[in-house]
This record gives C-alpha cells, structure tokens and sequence, in this order.
C-alpha cells in the first residue's frame, strides 16, 4: 500500500496542502517547526486514530478553526481507496470512504502505517502508559474492531472509578456497594480480550523484534519483551524496581496456570475492592499493565545506553512494519520515520536505509537533506511555514475539494472514536 495523494484542510499549520506522493522513498525536509512532520502525522492518524505527538485532537486544528479535514488516496495492487476525516473541536468526528459514510474507528480497516519518531524513545525510557500506547496502536491496524473494544473499557473505567469516588466521599464500606458488581461484569468482559490480544502481540513481536535489532546494531544483545499484568499481581506503576515486579507478575502468571483471563481479573478486582473504595481509582486492568523491555536480561529502561534505547525503540517500529506486512491483505505498510537520521551515525543511518529498502513506500522528515543516506532521497520535497514549497511533480489526480467549501458535509451520522 502507499499514500498516492494527501490533502489537508486547517490541520496544525496548514490552511491547505495538497500533495502527490509515489511509491518508494520521499524526503519531507525544512527547518524545525515549519510543518513536515505535521504532514506524516495526519497520515499516521489515519491509521490508528492517534497522534503520536499529543493525546487530544484539539491540538490538530488550526487556530482559530472549528474542524479539519485529512483526506488521503490510497493505492494497493490497482486500486484506490478514498479516505476523508474531519476532526471536530465539539462533536463527535467523521469519516468517509469513497464518498460514502463510515465511522472514524473503520478508517484502520483501509490505511497501514508504521511510524518511528524522536517521541519513540519514551517507549524504552518512559512511562508505562507511552508501552500500551504503542501496542494498542498496532492492534488496532492489525484488528480494526478493537478500537470499539478499547473505547467501550475506557468508557466502563470512567464509570466505575466515577462511582468508587462517590462511594469514597460518602464512606461506604465494600459491602454497601452492590451496583460495583455490575460495573466490574463489564470491565472484565471487555478488559480481558485486550489483556489476551496484548499478550499475544507481545509474543508475536519477539522474534521481528530480535531481528531488527540485529539488522540495526550488528549484535545479539537479546532484545526481549515479557508482560507485566497488574491483575496476576503486578505493580507497573512502582518505579522501585521493575525486574521484580515483572519477576512478581511472571510468577503470578505461571501460577494462576490455565485459569482464564476473565476470572483472574474478576478475583483481582474482588480482591482489590477495599483498597480499590479508599483510593477511589481501578486498581487492575489493562490501563494499569505495561510490557518489560530487556536487553542481555536487564530491563532497557534504566541499564539500557542512549544508543541502544534508540536501537530498541527503533527495532520495535520494525518488528510492527514486518507483522503488518505478514498479515495485510493491502500489502505492505507505509513507512514513517520522523526526523529519525539525525539522532544515529553514519553506520547506524545506512544500515535503517538498507532495512527500509524493500518496503513499497518509505516518507522521511528530516531538517537537513544530508543527514538522510543517498538511495533514500531521490525524491524531495521542501516545507516551509505550513506550505509546500517545491516538490516533484506527479500525474495523480487531485482529491475532492473541501466539504464544507462545497456545500457537501462529512456525515454527521457517522459517531466518534
């Protein structure tokens, strides 16, 4: 798959841009802060309904608008997909596809993209939340449908940490609460299809994973992953020592044997209840699990170089580009790497170039053009203030032209994320 055309309406700086794009690699260069990366974000949106960069959509669009729009053709094997989005400052965002009405969450079914950003880094270094984010974002290319799944659960935790806040305020005891039951049905129904899809991706990135990290360092420092579950026991938020607590989590894990996720996050919740009222706050569940990231057997975050946390955030971006590519039917995902180059050394950039080669299109940021190896820049173009400023020419034909100029609104039927 690649993006053959991209447009944009009042998206970040952009009041408008439309550009053509082709198979294979293309440089996005200018100076920080003129808008490239801006460009790779909305397409990366599509994909998994997430910026990369900031956790509200409001931060997407322009100042002083109430809505923008991305719009992107897409090309696989001879055919053309037409994506449109709007992202709405009140209201629920929409989505269309050729022309006809869809919901936001279906967008993923159509658009692969895997993208590797500076911001990356907080995956080996950061905090746990930044490592469901990374997960849950492949998941949904992989599984469309989990995008319902995650916004239901988080739907239900507000909910009942909302109520175990007022049973708090009013002093109940765990036996007063009886409508928690309730609650605690649901979360677990849908918490424990996302703690069993994370689990399994976690064992599926393994072997990618330790691929790439080779491809990238030449060495076999033993890139592993292992789950970190808060309802087997563990404590991802306890920064005190995270080789134990996932040590704590594992031993759990193996003991709890063939018991279904669903009933150990039921007796997890039933055993947390007291703790859960004084606190007023969820105390297990797949908002609160995290993934260890291990090199040579040590936890990456904290042992882990500079380097070799670029390296591992990088190989896990890799490892996510070769399970899409070994299960999409539309081929190939789109390759983002967002000012990438400028953070590795020559032999570091010309070993990314030789692992990116083969994929059927490859968009690279980038605030100076030598900084990106040879055979990945044959095609430039350069962003300057929010505005396309040179770029190679192309036959694709132009997308639709703004909705709300033409009279024609994305349809409002459609619901939200």
């Amino acid at each position: 798959m690649h993006v053959a055309r991209l447009s944009l309406t009042d998206f970040r700086n952009y009041r408008s841009a439309d550009l053509a794009f082709e198979p294979g690699a293309t440089v996005i260069v200018g100076r920080n802060g003129q808008g490239k990366t801006n460009l790779v974000e909305a397409i990366g949106y599509l994909s998994t309904l997430a910026s990369h960069r900031v956790s509200s959509d409001q931060a997407l669009i322009r100042a002083g608008e109430d809505a923008a729009i991305v719009r992107a053709m897409l090309a696989s094997g001879g055919r053309e997909v037409l994506l449109e989005l709007q992202l709405n400052r009140k209201g629920a965002n929409r989505a269309k596809v050729n022309r006809g009405q869809s919901r936001p969450r279906d967008l993923p079914r159509y658009a692969h993209t895997v993208l590797f950003a500076p911001e990356d880094l907080a995956i080996v270094r950061g905090e746990p939340s930044v490592r469901r984010r990374m997960l849950d974002g492949l998941l949904v290319q992989r599984m469309p449908r989990l995008a319902g799944v995650m916004a239901d659960y988080d739907r239900v935790l507000k909910q009942r940490n909302s109520l175990l806040k007022s049973a708090r305020a009013r002093g109940l005891a765990a036996g007063q609460l009886t409508t928690l039951d309730i609650w605690d049905e649901r979360l677990v129904a849908l918490g424990a299809e996302l703690i069993d899809r994370r689990s399994e991706l976690v064992g599926q990135l393994r072997e990618p994973l330790a691929e790439a990290y080779r491809s990238i360092v030449d060495a076999d420092h033993r890139p592993e992953l292992q789950p970190v579950l808060s309802i087997d026991g563990a404590d991802p938020d306890d920064e005190t020592d995270a080789a134990g607590t996932a040590a704590e989590g594992r031993a759990a894990s193996g003991a709890a044997g063939n018991v279904p996720t669903a009933e150990r996050f039921a007796a997890a919740l039933a055993a947390l209840r007291r703790r859960e009222l004084e606190r007023g706050v969820t105390l297990a569940g797949p908002h609160r699990d995290d993934v260890l990231l291990l090199l040579n057997g040590l936890p990456a975050k904290g042992y882990a170089s500079h380097g070799e946390s670029w390296s591992f955030a990088l190989a896990l971006r890799l490892a996510s580009a070769e399970l899409l590519r070994g299960d999409s039917s539309t081929g190939d995902p789109v390759l983002v790497l967002d000012d990438v180059f400028a953070e590795l050394d020559r032999l570091r950039r010309e070993r990314l170039a030789a692992a990116v080669g083969g994929y059927e299109q490859v968009l690279i940021t980038a605030a100076v053009l030598e900084d990106v190896p040879a055979p990945l820049a044959e095609r430039v173009v350069h962003i300057s203030a929010g505005s396309v400023v040179d770029a190679p020419a192309a036959n694709a034909a132009a997308l639709p032209s703004n909705d709300r100029e033409s009279g024609e609104p994305l349809p409002s039927e459609a619901s939200g994320v």
